[in-house]
């Protein structure tokens, strides 16, 4: 168990009550000490002289530096180089004292010095106390900590996932070995150690993997990349080590780290020791794996640019499967399977075409927030309309291009439409281009052409020039693209020195947007009628993919 130091205030005991006392005892002395010390009123020459002049003096003091004077009514000092002390005492009874301001200091110090013994010994108490209380936390975590790592049994399946097809697919070997290892193992398959579920928040990044668990049937441990960041070094690299051995000794089983990234950030100049020697330790755990353990590391994250890159290298987190936000058949089961046990009345298709840009989670809350809207009208049956109802109270805090109105798809359906129109017809390999997100397929070739390139940047600009040519008008959403578009073109005429002259100015780069910003206007003109169906398509599916727009542009042409 995780060790935290987290004390509440304790009572106060007899001693502590005794020595508060004390100083505040002492305190009171010391100021009524200050107070009572020296009372007699200080006067002047003159003063006095008149005192002797009316005889109201009853007798001198002689004390130390002054020259003290006692009347029926008061009592006065004075310096007693300040009057004619010959007179004085010659007329008044004269006493002498020994000088007792050093008595007042020396009992002042010893005061002061008392008062600060006492202090210390209420801190010196207070810091034992607070160090036994360090001690009896350590050994109660000691006590819990013999069996820190638990084994979970997952009941969720993919039954209980609604959409993500592909993902499924992509997991079916896994849960296939975890479930009969001794089949890949008699034809010396050796499957990834670790998969790394890549994507946005609320997409169901653990859903999927406690589903991998409950349908192989096997072990399921769970960590949150967090919890192995302690304060105390070596503390994270013992926690991963405790967990590794325990999942190998529950084999076949998964261990699933959410927000991996928590601890797995690239080692930069920002160091932190106990940070990296837990990712050290992962690292080494995940490398000592033989190949047929039957433990899978299960990874989520979706922040993978702050991976360390020696986390991702083969035969670490090798299997990296990207779930994006649900699409529309996709949310059309999330939503089916969100109502399958509430009586409803719901047009899951009109809702589905609602929800663009909505997570699994938004969804999950939106079937929730309608039921409940619809329980406070009085009624038992969920209806299409609660939806709408509780769609802005949904959507608070989210992006508004996630919310798009009619219109607005519209736009964004000739926009998208345009880019997947020119990407086909210039060869652009892409998986699925849609309302809400493009996929254009990675180039991991280590050569790279200037025509390919360029047909790239013609890509990015094609759906900002498409809505020019239709509204006539331009719109913010085509920023992103645009930037794009701009960053390549600087690295085909800087960094790739494609440019035509060796010595490259900043009028190339605008030589070449405008040229193909050329090229793309003439393309659309051709290709409108095939913009026109490409778009259609998109309002209607909300995704197109390369085969499915060829498919079209073939038809046409």
């Amino acid at each position: 168990m995780e060790t935290k130091l987290n004390f509440k205030p304790k009572a106060l005991n007899g001693k502590n009550i005794k020595i508060i006392i004390s100083l505040l005892v002492v305190f009171v002395g010391l100021l009524a000490f200050g107070i009572l010390r020296d009372t007699d009123d200080l006067i002047t020459h003159k003063q006095a002289n008149s005192l002797y002049s009316q005889d109201k003096i009853q007798k001198v003091i002689v004390d130390g530096e002054y020259i003290r004077l006692r009347t029926a009514d008061n009592n006065y000092k004075i310096y007693k180089d300040a009057i004619n002390k010959t007179a004085f005492f010659t007329k008044y009874p004269v006493e002498v004292t020994e000088d007792s301001s050093y008595l007042y200091d020396i009992l002042s110090l010893l005061i002061i010095l008392g008062a600060f013994g006492l202090l210390y010994r209420f801190i010196k108490q207070s810091k034992l106390q607070q160090l036994r209380q360090i001690r009896s936390v350590n050994r109660a975590d000691n006590a819990d900590s013999s069996d820190p790592v638990q084994a979970l049994s997952s009941n969720v399946t993919f039954a209980d996932v609604a959409g993500i097809k592909d993902v499924k697919e992509e997991l079916e070997e896994i849960i296939d070995f975890l479930r009969e290892p001794q089949k890949y193992r008699d034809l010396d398959i050796r499957l990834p150690k670790g998969v790394l579920l890549v994507g946005p928040p609320g997409v169901g990044k653990t859903l999927i993997s406690k589903a991998v668990a409950g349908e192989a049937d096997v072990p399921f441990f769970y960590q949150s990349g967090a919890s192995f960041v302690h304060i105390y070094v070596g503390m994270g690299a013992k926690r991963v080590n405790e967990l590794f051995k325990k999942a190998k000794q529950m084999a076949p089983s998964i261990i699933f780290i959410d927000e991996i990234d928590a601890v797995g950030k690239s080692r930069g100049e920002f160091r932190n020791d106990e940070r990296e020697a837990t990712l050290n330790q992962l690292l080494t755990e995940m490398d000592g794996f033989e190949d047929s353990s039957g433990v899978i590391v299960i990874g989520a994250t979706n922040k993978i640019d702050m991976l360390d890159e020696a986390l991702l290298r083969a035969g670490r987190f090798d299997r990296r499967i990207h779930i994006s936000l649900p699409d529309l058949e996709d949310r059309a089961k999330t939503l089916e399977l969100y109502l399958a046990h509430k009586p409803n009345q719901v047009d899951i298709a009109q809702v589905a075409r609602m929800t663009v840009g909505f997570n699994s989670a938004a969804l999950d809350t939106l079937t929730n927030e309608a039921a409940i809207f619809a329980m406070r009208e009085g009624r038992t049956i969920v209806e299409t309309s609660d939806f709408d109802a509780v769609k802005e109270k949904v959507l608070s805090g989210k992006r508004k291009i996630l919310s798009f109105t009619e219109q607005e798809r519209e736009i964004q359906a000739i926009y998208q439409g345009a880019k997947a129109v020119i990407a086909t017809w210039l060869d652009v390999e892409f998986e699925k281009i849609g309302i809400v997100n493009t996929q254009l397929i990675a180039q991991e070739h280590e050569i790279l052409s200037r025509s390919k390139l360029l047909n790239k940047i013609k890509v990015y600009l094609a759906g900002s020039l498409a809505t020019k040519i239709h509204y006539n008008e331009q719109f913010s959403n085509a920023s992103a693209d645009i930037m794009l578009a701009k960053e390549l073109v600087r690295k085909v005429i800087y960094e790739y020195a494609m440019s035509e002259n060796f010595i490259v100015t900043p009028l190339q780069e605008e030589d070449l947007l405008r040229e193909s910003v050329s090229e793309v206007n003439a393309l659309l003109k051709t290709l409108e009628k095939a913009l026109s169906e490409v778009s259609n398509y998109l309002l209607s599916y909300e995704n197109i993919t390369h085969d499915e727009c060829k498919e079209i542009l073939r038809e046409i042409f």
